[in-house]
């Protein structure tokens, strides 16, 4: 009796990145996975981003997988916006509550901080401390605020978080890339176009003279590294140019742009997903987290053209 043939491996990245997810994944990601690429419908996302919703508005159980434990964060609550966002659910009355919860935990000049204290008891990566008073920070700010302003969404909360984030991107000097992608998040949706692109035009030189995007990808080495990043954990172009219509975009060149994308294409790992380059701190937040990296770069390849299937 003859043997059933072994099945051929999948091929294409997105064939690859089918089978890491549902190996892999949390319900949520299964779900943003099927609607971005398998034309699944958007409800199911949401009903799978409301597991992670709180009495007080927020996002918690850890959404954002280097924060565990239940409570409300700011950082969590900016990436179930992002999802809504991408689904196309950005509004109404979960938006309202939304910001009602920002309102509560803003600071005193209205921002976000990057983790309330009320993390305090969890786990938590040990590069996301938690402090009794809590700067404001755009790295918090300026995602959430982009997001509310693609969406039109208006709120008393959003005018001082506004203002804050226009102070915070215009007097960056010495940067980081995380905090460069922030400023971008918010000045992508900014409603003050000519302010936005006079802002934007800065900080691609500033990100350039600070050597914060690796422009030859083979020799990342020549570049700094921030202070508390993990080796290797270098950004390219296309981490702040992840749509072609990114005021980021305008910062490389066509080549560079290239470049970075095919090293994006090839960061694919054998098992079909793709690595995180921040420091694992826990296995559970490792495993979470890769998911989404995998359709986050997946929606970029997409986006600037790449060929996934």
């Amino acid at each position: 009796m003859a043997e059933n043939p072994l099945p051929s491996p999948p091929s294409t990245p997105l064939a690859r990145a089918e089978r890491f997810v549902w190996l892999t994944a949390r319900v949520l990601e299964q779900h943003r996975f099927a609607y971005h690429f398998l034309r699944g419908g958007p409800d199911r996302v949401e009903t799978a981003l409301t597991a992670y919703l709180n009495e007080d508005g927020g996002y918690g159980h850890a959404l954002e997988p280097d924060l565990r434990g239940p409570v409300s964060q700011p950082l969590h609550t900016a990436h179930g916006l992002r999802v809504l966002d991408s689904i196309g659910r950005c509004g109404g009355l979960r938006v309202e509550r939304i910001c009602r919860y920002l309102t509560e935990v803003s600071t005193h000049d209205g921002a976000l901080p990057a983790i309330h204290p009320s993390q305090r008891g969890y786990p938590a990566a040990p590069f996301v401390p938690v402090v009794d008073a809590p700067p404001s920070a755009l790295l918090s700010t300026g995602p959430v605020v982009g997001v509310l302003h693609r969406n039109q969404v208006w709120h008393a909360w959003l005018f001082r978080a506004t203002e804050f984030c226009w102070s915070a991107v215009e007097s960056l000097e010495k940067s980081h890339p995380y905090e460069i992608q922030a400023a971008v998040a918010f000045l992508d949706s900014a409603p003050d176009r000519p302010r936005a692109e006079a802002a934007a035009d800065r900080l691609g030189r500033l990100v350039r003279e600070q050597g914060l995007a690796v422009l030859d990808p083979d020799r990342p080495e020549d570049h700094p590294l921030a202070d508390g990043y993990a080796p290797g954990e270098y950004h390219y172009p296309h981490d702040y140019a992840r749509v072609p219509d990114s005021l980021a975009g305008r910062w490389f060149t066509e080549e560079e742009m290239a470049r970075s994308l095919d090293r994006l294409q090839a960061d694919q790992q054998e098992d079909g997903g793709w690595p995180i380059r921040w420091r694992a701190w826990a296995p559970g937040s490792a495993l979470e987290w890769r998911p989404i990296v995998t359709v986050e770069a997946l929606r970029t390849l997409r986006a600037h053209g790449r060929p996934i299937d």
